[in-house]
């Protein structure tokens, strides 16, 4: 049990029967009335932000969730199996649980979270940045980087990147997996 004064951003609260984590809080104590807390809280689950306020000295459930260092190693009807790097235990995810499945490539390292008490699988992060090669994309022109003008190209993964004019097939790029932006070419 916690009170709303041990919130802080990343505390995973059960709260309407779901697990959500804390992106943001703020404490209020306004001239008249009660102090409360406003906060965002992101579903783990679904993924979904949704505002709550809290009155101060509330107490909610905290749920203690981990992160394990997991080696993704190939996808199949079951969902994406993914290994464990110190037991080499083998478990299979579903997609929605991944949260840039595109940039997946074999023998990369993610991690994944588990309700620690139910060993249950919650989700699974790609790194921030993943680097992947250029499979595909149509020449640029020769002196046509006059403007920040992007064209569309395909990784090493099948997913669909705009990258500048200047990149070429076979080149290597950095990623941005949240938004799945280009954010630099690789040297």
């Amino acid at each position: 049990m916690a009170t709303t004064a041990d919130f802080r951003n990343g505390l995973v609260i059960e709260f309407n029967h779901d697990l959500f984590a804390i992106v943001e809080f703020q404490h209020v104590k306004p001239g008249k009335g009660p102090a409360f807390v406003r906060t965002k809280l992101k579903s783990l689950t679904t993924g979904k932000v949704i505002d709550n306020t809290f009155s101060a000295g509330h107490k909610v459930n905290t749920a203690r969730v981990e992160r394990r260092d997991y080696q993704f190693l190939y996808k199949d009807d079951l969902g994406y199996h993914f290994m464990d790097s110190n037991t080499f235990e083998q478990i299979p995810i579903q997609e929605a649980l991944i949260n840039a499945p595109q940039f997946l490539k074999d023998g990369q390292n993610v991690e994944i979270l588990f309700h620690a008490e139910q060993e249950r699988v919650l989700g699974c992060e790609l790194p921030q940045h993943v680097v992947l090669t250029v499979t595909y994309t149509e020449p640029g022109l020769k002196g046509d980087t006059a403007t920040n003008t992007l064209k569309p190209a395909e990784v090493e993964t099948g997913a669909k990147v705009q990258v500048p004019l200047f990149i070429d097939q076979d080149e290597v790029i950095k990623v941005d997996t949240t938004t799945g932006a280009y954010v630099e070419r690789v040297k």
